[in-house]
């Protein structure tokens, strides 16, 4: 049985790894601009189509104004543009805008995978530094040492310390979720992120877990630059591959800024390109 309460163990676990990430620099930052490129695997887009949304979640642009808690991201795709806003306020899942080719969606199972993917995207690029200094939307988290495992990435198997971590309210929209971070035992960087989908009708009772691999130094901090996502349950299946592609920080931007239709202001230029 799961416990209520934080362990000392799971504390000194996390904060380890959030040091080691560069957590103090990420709590001074007013803004972080990225820019990724992947793909998907075929199947998947075939069982979660809004989800993927492969025919506008091409490249993408994203910005996170941390001291505002607001996330903006522009995806280009072969069917044109979406714009995605994320936004703590406005009751405890926060809320999200979304608007393909300029023109707003009401649909709530597109702004639900909306906010599923902010704040994915949002764990997976800043890990134990996320959870140590805050999320964007308020939640509560119960962290627990849950022992150690193997990773293996690129044919290299690395010892890591497991962090269970059980989130309320979870990614998205949902009232839930439960995280698992492995925990490299020698860099103390997060190699891998397993979770649970809830905050999906569809994908309730499903878990995918995220590699994050090529760690990089810039600005103060570690950065994962090339991620694999799998699918664990219901079954086994490769996702999406992605990387960063461009990355800078504390443009000033502000919430207006990205939290309409198109990016504006500081927020219009591309992420400075990785070299």
């Amino acid at each position: 049985m799961k416990s209520h309460t934080t362990s000392d163990a799971a504390r000194a676990l996390l904060s380890s790894s959030a040091a080691a990430h560069g957590v103090r620099v990420f709590g001074g930052l007013n803004d972080i601009n990225v820019s990724y490129a992947g793909h998907w695997h075929p199947l998947v887009a075939k069982l979660q189509p809004v989800l993927v949304d492969r025919g506008f979640r091409g490249g993408s642009q994203e910005r996170i104004v941390r001291g505002a808690a607001c996330v903006g991201q522009a995806h280009r795709g072969p069917l044109g543009e979406k714009q995605v806003a994320r936004i703590s306020s406005g009751g405890a899942h926060g809320e999200v805008r979304v608007w393909f080719n300029g023109v707003e969606s009401a649909d709530a199972e597109q702004r639900a995978a909306a906010a599923l993917v902010v704040d994915g995207y949002s764990l997976f690029l800043l890990g134990p530094a996320l959870l140590e200094h805050s999320w964007l939307t308020e939640r509560s988290a119960v962290l627990e040492a849950a022992g150690s495992s193997p990773v293996i990435q690129d044919g290299r198997s690395t010892m890591c310390d497991v962090l269970s971590v059980s989130i309320t309210p979870g990614l998205g929209f949902s009232d839930g979720d439960q995280l698992a971070l492995y925990i490299d035992r020698e860099t103390r960087l997060m190699r891998r992120v397993r979770f649970t989908l809830n905050g999906l009708e569809s994908t309730q009772g499903a878990i995918a877990e995220v590699d994050t691999l090529d760690p990089l130094e810039r600005h103060g901090l570690i950065w994962p630059t090339r991620f694999h996502e799998q699918l664990r349950r219901p079954f086994s299946l490769a996702v999406h591959d992605w990387r960063l592609t461009g990355l800078d920080v504390d443009r000033g931007l502000s919430p207006s800024d990205v939290s309409g239709a198109i990016f504006t202001g500081a927020a219009a230029r591309a992420a400075r390109a990785l070299t």
